[in-house]
């Protein structure tokens, strides 16, 4: 989504980063650049105009130009005030009201109000352990009041039934009463929308708020709205008066302009942020998370927390087994890529690693792409189980048969095997010292420079997967406070730096060594 504002506003940034004085002409000249980044990615003019006052303000200060790196202040500046457009902390939605708690979904026709009632529904289920009731108060729209009762029996949540011909505020009255009587936690109400702002459609949503009294108002708004994001926000809070904002298709092309305006300008937090089709993927807005992608630091919190989700645990306990042993067949290799697919794929997990935002472009250059893991799963899939056991026996009439059967030839073959030999190493030298070998002396000079020396787990290190999000951002603040950067790796034997052994990629920026993924530019 801010992928046109991260790749403008970080060669402005890194332009001043490398210069060693700043002058206030040079300042004033990046925040003009800042500006029509701004511009171009659809933020509003007003909130563009305040954004870089307050950012002048500050960076003009004798304190700023006079410090020791300049550059990296304005950097820091810039980082705040973006936080601070955003909101400063996360908001999530506010269940503490008496039961049934009353959620309103506001917004246009088109925005995906009933597809995200699904989503908060099936989250509020899943997640928080609540009993939810879902009722769809559009009466306008063909099949609407349908299409929420069949992602009811989707997501496995209670929806109304339908009675014809009642009035959407007699719904949002049966809806509650149907909750009380139901032992329901929660019931969301899908109220209609309109292709526009008008008159009916503000007296109606007013009508149906005195009468359900909604704890929360949450405003849908499609993210690729643009400019005209700002209007639709303040029409809706001055006549109804939300308490938050969903924003959907973050998963877009579009300028991002909508999330930066519309929190601005109402005040309201962004509470929720639609990022796929699927009815699982809605996340949680962190201000903090999002202004650190936008200027290309990464995402390191939120990629643990994808890996704590999408990683089973009782394969990685097994595969910790078998690493122990040295033992790494292709069925592993398979399970690895699938895992690294259901994180977002190759672009997904490098949007998140700092400084790695700019290396997709390259990676998809070089053919380094979620097609690739597909490809190779698909080779993988083609082996006879003692094939995928005992990859030694893949001789070349064996090859030619996997290669027809996958859709792929030879030598794609040979790249796969070459990245599973070189992952297999790494695995022996891994398992070669004792429990845990390299990784455990690595985890474990981790912890000691981020001074987490008393802490168990692996070596001092503690267990990300059982830390919550707050726990894992002060670990993060502590590993730069202890002035950790991105890829260095203390604790390692013979001076291995951020690389391992058996890796046979190149050094990226900011990462140490990847591991010996085919198709990667060789160096020079």
């Amino acid at each position: 989504m801010f992928e046109n504002l991260q790749d403008r506003l970080g060669s402005i940034l890194s332009g001043l980063t490398g210069r060693g004085a700043l002058s206030e002409a040079d300042v004033s000249a990046a925040l003009r650049e800042v500006r029509r980044a701004l511009l171009e990615a659809d933020v509003a003019l007003e909130v563009v105009r305040a954004f870089t006052d307050r950012v002048r303000e500050k960076a003009v200060g004798a304190e700023v130009l006079k410090s020791i790196k300049p550059g990296q202040m304005v950097v820091k500046i810039v980082h705040d005030e973006l936080i601070e457009m955003l909101g400063a902390e996360g908001v999530s939605i506010d269940l503490h009201a008496p039961a049934p708690v009353v959620i309103m979904m506001v917004g246009l026709q088109g925005s995906g109000k009933t597809t995200t009632t699904g989503k908060i529904a099936k989250r509020l289920t899943e997640r928080d352990r609540k009993k939810v009731l879902m009722a769809s108060l559009d009466t306008r729209r063909p099949a609407a009041q349908e299409q929420l009762r069949q992602l009811g029996q989707q997501t496995g949540v209670d929806t109304l039934p339908i009675i014809a011909g009642q009035s959407p505020t007699d719904i949002a009255s049966r809806a509650v009463q149907a909750a009380k009587l139901g032992g329901h936690d929660v019931v969301i109400l899908d109220t209609a929308g309109r292709t526009h702002i008008d008159e009916p459609l503000m007296a109606e949503m007013a009508e149906i708020k005195a009468r359900a009294k909604p704890h929360e108002i949450l405003l849908v708004a499609d993210s690729l709205t643009g400019q005209d994001a700002v209007n639709l926000a303040r029409n809706f809070d001055e006549r109804v008066g939300i308490t938050g904002l969903v924003l959907t298709r973050m998963d877009g092309d579009g300028r991002g302009g909508a999330a930066l305006s519309m929190r601005a300008v109402t005040g309201k937090p962004i509470k929720l942020i639609g990022v796929g089709e699927k009815m699982s993927e809605l996340e949680e807005f962190h201000p903090r998370r999002i202004a650190d992608r936008i200027l290309g630091m990464g995402d390191i919190v939120s990629l643990v927390e994808k890996a704590a989700e999408n990683i089973d645990a009782d394969k990685a306990r097994a595969m910790a087994e078998k690493m122990a042993k040295g033992k790494f067949d292709l069925n592993d290799l398979a399970d690895q890529l699938r895992q690294m697919q259901s994180m977002g794929g190759m672009g997904g997990i490098m949007g998140l690693m700092p400084g790695m935002g700019g290396m997709k472009d390259k990676l998809a250059a070089a053919g380094l792409n979620d097609k690739m893991f597909a490809r190779q799963i698909a080779i993988i899939q083609s082996m006879t189980k003692a094939e995928r056991a005992n990859p030694d026996l893949l001789k070349h009439s064996r090859k030619k048969r996997i290669a027809a059967g996958s859709g792929t030839d030879a030598a794609e073959i040979n790249k796969l095997l070459k990245m599973h030999r070189q992952m297999a190493d790494m695995m022996k030298a891994m398992g070669a010292k004792g429990k845990g070998g390299i990784m455990k002396q690595m985890m474990g000079g981790l912890a000691g420079k981020m001074g987490l020396g008393g802490m168990g787990g692996m070596g001092g290190m503690p267990d990300l997967s059982k830390m919550d999000p707050k726990q894992l951002e002060a670990l993060a603040k502590q590993a730069e406070a202890a002035g950790m950067k991105p890829g260095s790796m203390p604790g390692l034997p013979g001076g291995m730096g951020g690389s391992l052994p058996g890796l046979g990629a190149p050094k990226l920026p900011g990462l140490g060594g990847l591991p010996g993924l085919p198709g990667m530019p060789k160096k020079k």
